[in-house]
């Protein structure tokens, strides 16, 4: 029998792989493909729900107007992340794994929290600085939902708490443990799975333009790190939810 080594923290232990190697390739690829669906059906749902003229719209312009319309939008987050949830807790148990181990759902040391707040600290104030330097816009793409929502504290979950937290749970969560769990040396495991899940991560934040996608990138791998640190998928959700809370904040001190 195949044995790989899983790695959570800085040391590792013997696991059976949950998913093979093509399955992991057709897990990424249905992942993402799951991730756009979801995010269409929850845009196609909220707007049938909200929008006062939805049953006199074509399709199209349901999703046009909905995916614009802060109230519509802060909904089909949450639909999307009450499936995404559904999909990979559901994959977890199918395929026989114990959704706290797999999903790194356990408690972080203090120290490993101290020094990965730091390290993003560091990583906040150079994007802030290199943002400000090129004259960047990061978060223009709020404006019209920020103008449109029935509630700025609606907009505000959505965006610090509930995305954060399922996009971990997706990306640093069942792709990084899939896709780590291939190899038998685990320092290379969690380099790949940490590169491919920061591009993929990367690529699906589609509203933003190449410097926002690259930065991105370095803020995707800053979360794998944390996970590998701490041995827990907490950690990264909660700078995540810290960054997000924290870009939140910029951009309504901004617009106040």
């Amino acid at each position: 029998m195949k044995t790989n080594r899983v790695a959570t923290h800085s040391d590792t232990r013997l696991a059976r792989p949950l998913f093979s190697r093509i399955g992991v390739t057709f897990l990424i690829i249905g992942v993402v493909l799951a991730f756009f669906i979801s995010q269409l059906l929850g845009v196609y749902v909220a707007g049938k729900l909200i929008l006062p003229e939805a049953d006199t719209m074509a399709v199209g312009e349901l999703f046009f107007l909905g995916s614009t319309q802060g109230t519509v939008v802060s909904w089909s987050v949450i639909i999307s992340a009450l499936l995404m949830s559904i999909i990979t807790v559901g994959l977890v148990r199918l395929r026989g794994g114990n959704i706290t181990q797999y999903l790194a759902l356990q408690s972080f040391s203090v120290k490993a929290a101290i020094g990965l707040f730091g390290i993003w600290l560091l990583f906040m104030i150079g994007s802030q600085a290199l943002t400000y330097w090129l004259d960047k816009t990061p978060l223009d793409f709020v404006d019209a939902l920020y103008q449109s929502v029935s509630s700025v504290w609606l907009l505000i979950v959505v965006m610090v708490v509930i995305a954060p937290l399922y996009e971990e749970l997706v990306f640093r969560g069942l792709l990084w443990s899939a896709i780590a769990e291939q190899f038998t040396d685990a320092r290379r495991g969690v380099l790949v799975a940490s590169l491919l899940t920061s591009v993929v991560f990367a690529f699906i934040h589609m509203q933003y333009g190449i410097y926002e996608i690259s930065t991105i990138v370095v803020l995707a791998l800053i979360f794998c790190y944390a996970r590998i640190k701490s041995g827990s998928l907490l950690l990264p959700m909660l700078l995540h939810v810290l960054n997000n809370g924290a870009a939140m904040w910029q951009y309504l001190s901004q617009t106040a």
